[in-house]
């Protein structure tokens, strides 16, 4: 959601060494390590999948095998033409049978995946379509779409280039665009071509030639604090509180994400999309027992196969909390009776514990060198081991963050200001009056509860206490905590928060005037922004790729030449028939640009990977250079579907929640996470900086939900009353 934050200028460092004219052997390096990594993921998943079968087949597809075999030998027929005679001459007997049978497993169901990877690269095709239905007939498990999936293209030059530069257009007046347009001539006629033959070079060995470089590149190797610049935030229901309890709430949560991760283990998750429509699910692998270690020049992912406990956090101490019993996961009611010992713990915090987390929220320099210096060794060593290695983190919040008030609008924004810039990192929050945040809105709301809001079950009374973790924190650790707090406390005290809840239409409303309703919100973000700044920017909407395998995400550029006529023909009086018709060229073309970014055709990632190999090659190129100057000044995302098909809404419209957000990618800019709840409501998240005299997160919320208006009474084919924009457009008039 918030990995914009990263891309917008490159900024990260690669070293070339031994550069050639022909052949760079960083660049060659970079592709040898990316194949590496990605041939040890495949074994792994080979393996994986003759444990679960290759899909579309099934372990019960081994007895079809054999009886056909068996069928060909008793009638003397030879289907392999000629093969399975050479078997029989120079194998023996035992090893023939064993040969022959593997050989027909993996080639019938090997040519079943082949077909279904080809049905999927060109679906969009009925025929096609219903073949995939086909071959895909039994119900898949979570990964196995995978062996299927396409890998991601990589786009010809020329094409990207000519993306670019229809991007830019809108932006940049006729000076700009002509020095921009020969930068790019150049770049395509030279450099590009030497550039995208290692990008070739590279997709040919590995799954996906962007995915790793993203996510070492634009992810790891940044310096500055996740905090604000790469975290993100979700809320918990707005109007249920399951139990008031806040051990009880915990107890639930925990139990259900323990649930989720069995679930995950066995592969028993459907994956995401469908069978006419798959998805990669390979970041489902990290989800838990993961950690981020920090290190000078960039920060490296730890992943544990499994983690029997998770660590808590409670008035600046810190418990390892197992969550097992002799192989028995805990029941909610006993992980609440464990949480209950936790909160009644009096013991107090260590010297210099109370804002140790304060380390993982500043620079990730000074982190790693602390990291490596003072927790290297000894029980520092010993309790951040067990912290990097727990399943999940969960931190109990000792204050109230109550959501529902006389002023909700200034309630919500404290609330996910508190969940946003935190001085621990966590991953679940639980408040004192049960109110929960990020990954709390788990199946923890529908858990069993007694009458006074404990959880069900019966209490082990051989369950052994919660361990506090013990530190022995030197003056010179102390001295780069307060350093390191310092800098986040300025970050968190920077960022300027709101939310918009608007209720007065969603997006049924919106196809019913046969718009798309990312492109009507998209559209709307940009007339607001233009009546927010009088002008316009460069616009980041997030996409993802995951039709491909180990596919993330990709940019729409959604700031196009179609939305700014649209806009100016608005602004500036012209008829509403004229505006309409500009409305629809400017939704159309947001739509296809949607589509093209998805399916490989996007501009930000092959330009990015383009860029890291002219890293690599220690070449300069004026074209790519230009990119670094880009200012997303305004970036977007919604919340996936996913999210919200986790509850009924329409039936139990008590379970809503409002979604969540990010921060801003620029210092002059502004953030905007939305979410479309059934269909009559929506919610954006709005994030900017108070140091900035030019931004102001609600005075942006009024304008969006002025935007959306307008652009709903300009659809509206009988409108009941004089719409603003109608207002607005006299206004003018009478001005000129």
């Amino acid at each position: 959601m918030a990995e914009a934050h990263q891309a917008v200028g490159f900024e990260f460092t690669v070293i070339p060494e031994g550069a050639d004219a022909q052949l760079s052997h960083q660049a060659l390096t970079e592709i040898y390590l990316s194949a590496v990594n990605s041939w040890k993921k495949c074994i792994i998943r080979i393996k994986n999948s003759v444990i679960r079968g290759v899909y579309p087949a099934s372990p019960f597809s081994w007895l079809f095998v054999v009886i056909a075999i068996l069928a060909t030998m008793y009638t003397r027929s030879d289907p392999s033409m000629g093969l399975i005679a050479k078997i029989q001459e120079n194998l023996p007997q035992n090893i023939q049978c064993m040969s022959i049978i593997g050989m027909f497993f993996l080639t019938i169901f090997k040519f079943y995946a082949t077909v279904v990877k080809t049905l999927f690269s060109v679906s969009g095709i009925c025929l096609c379509q219903a073949l995939v239905r086909i071959f895909s007939g039994r119900k898949p498990r979570l990964y196995s779409y995978q062996a299927s999936l396409p890998n991601l293209p990589v786009p010809a030059v020329k094409d990207t280039v000519k993306r670019y530069l229809e991007s830019v257009r809108p932006l940049m007046d006729d000076a700009q665009y002509e020095h921009v347009t020969k930068l790019a001539a150049e770049f395509e006629s030279s450099l590009g071509n030497r550039l995208q033959w290692y990008l070739k070079l590279k997709a040919l060995w590995v799954t996906n030639y962007v995915s790793d470089w993203w996510e070492e590149y634009v992810y790891l190797r940044g310096r500055n604090p996740i905090m604000v610049n790469s975290n993100y935030y979700v809320m918990d229901f707005l109007y249920v509180t399951p139990t008031p309890i806040q051990a009880a709430r915990a107890g639930n949560t925990i139990y259900a994400m323990l649930l989720y991760r069995c679930k995950l283990n066995k592969e028993e998750i459907k994956p995401v999309g469908s069978a006419l429509v798959p998805c990669c699910s390979y970041q489902f692998e990290r989800m838990f027992n993961t950690c981020r270690i920090p290190g000078t020049l960039t920060d490296t992912i730890q992943h544990w196969k499994d983690s029997d406990f998770i660590v808590v956090y409670h008035k600046g101490r810190y418990f390892q909390l197992y969550v097992y019993q002799d192989g028995r996961l805990l029941c909610p009611r006993e992980i609440e009776f464990q949480i209950q010992r936790i909160l009644d713990d009096p013991s107090p915090a260590s010297k210099g514990e109370a804002r140790l987390g304060a380390l993982t929220a500043g620079d990730r320099i000074p982190w790693a060198k602390a990291r490596a210096k003072h927790f290297n060794s000894g029980i520092n060593k010993k309790s951040l081991d067990c912290i990097e290695k727990a399943a999940f983190f969960v931190t109990l919040d000792d204050e109230e963050q109550s959501i529902v008030g006389d002023n909700l609008g200034e309630s919500l924004d404290c609330y996910i200001k508190s969940l946003f810039t935190p001085v621990t990192v966590f991953l679940s929050l639980i408040t004192v009056c049960g109110t929960g945040g990020l990954t709390s809105l788990s199946q923890s709301g529908i858990m069993r509860r007694t009458n006074q809001g404990h959880c069900k079950g019966e209490v082990d009374a051989s369950l052994a206490e919660p361990q506090k973790l013990n530190w022995e924190i030197s003056s010179e650790c102390e001295e780069q905590i307060s350093q390191s707090l310092e800098v986040a406390q300025a970050l968190a005290n920077d960022v300027d928060m709101h939310v918009v809840v608007f209720r007065d239409f969603g997006k049924a409303k919106v196809k019913k005037c046969r718009v798309n309703p990312d492109a009507f919100i998209q559209i709307a973000l940009q007339l607001a922004y233009y009546r927010d700044q009088k002008r316009f920017s460069l616009t980041y909407e997030s996409s993802m790729t995951r039709l491909f395998r180990e596919g993330r995400t990709e940019t729409v550029r959604s700031c196009t030449n179609e939305s700014c006529a649209f806009i100016r023909a608005l602004e500036g009086g012209e008829t509403t028939d004229v505006c309409r018709r500009l409305f629809r060229t400017a939704s159309e073309k947001h739509q296809r640009l949607c589509r093209m970014a998805s399916t490989g055709a996007g501009i930000d990632r092959h330009l990015f990977c383009l860029y890291v190999v002219s890293k690599c090659l220690g070449v300069e190129s004026p074209f790519l250079k230009e990119l670094e100057s880009e200012a997303w000044r305004l970036s977007s995302s919604h919340i996936p579907y996913q999210m919200i098909d986790l509850f009924d809404t329409v039936n139990h419209p008590e379970y809503l929640c409002y979604g969540g957000g990010f921060g801003p990618v620029t210092d002059d800019g502004y953030g905007v996470c939305y979410l479309m709840l059934g269909g009559d409501v929506l919610t954006l998240h709005i994030s900017c900086k108070n140091s900035c005299p030019d931004t102001d997160a609600r005075k942006f919320g009024a304008r969006i939900r002025a935007a959306l208006h307008d652009l709903m009474q300009l659809l509206s084919p009988n409108p009941k009353e004089p719409s603003k924009t109608e207002a607005n457009r006299a206004e003018v008039k009478k001005d000129r």
